[in-house]
């Protein structure tokens, strides 16, 4: 018992950061999904250039997440904020069908890196309001992310309306790493 009311002490009371990488193509809706984190709103955005970096905090826990720009000449510099990172947000544009190959390939050579190799990863499925969207589980099939050998989950989502991103939220929260 006593364990037990330890842990939970530690889950409200803490004061860890967990940093969080935030990644996917430009245009999936990273910006948009980090600030409905933060603020619970849309906010107008431009495409990033290099990143954003906020804390967010949720049910006590801090989470310091880094939004990285997803363009492609943006891509090559996602390794330099690989370190210490305890979990990938990946979103995906759930209306993209044309660059999934890409983002599938950007994954796995991301998750290939000696820094990732004990991250948990999140794939949110954005954009899950526009008709003829790709469901989580076609994303999932079509990304292989059976074949990765870590923990992982995917979450349909809508940055614009915040749908699922709470979710998202809830299986971070019960897979840190303490």
């Amino acid at each position: 018992m006593g364990l037990l009311m330890t842990k939970l002490w530690r889950l409200v009371w803490s004061n860890e950061e967990h940093k969080v990488i935030i990644v996917g193509l430009d245009n999936a809706g990273k910006t948009t999904i980090l600030y409905q984190f933060l603020m619970g709103e849309v906010v107008h955005t431009s495409p990033t250039i290099g990143s954003n970096v906020e804390e967010v905090v949720w049910r006590n826990i801090h989470f310091l997440m880094w939004d990285i720009g997803g363009q492609e000449t943006l891509r090559s510099s996602w390794t330099t904020y690989y370190s210490n990172t305890e979990f990938v947000i990946v979103v995906v544009d759930s209306t993209d069908r044309e660059r999934l190959a890409v983002i599938k390939q950007e994954l796995y050579r991301m998750l290939a890196h000696e820094d990732l190799t004990k991250t948990n990863v999140l794939i949110f499925a954005n954009k899950q309001d526009v008709k003829g969207s790709m469901s989580a589980a076609e994303i999932s099939k079509e990304l292989n992310l059976t074949s990765l050998k870590r923990n992982w989950q995917i979450q349909a989502c809508c940055a614009l309306t915040g749908e699922g991103l709470q979710q998202g939220l809830e299986w971070m929260a019960t897979n840190i790493k303490r």
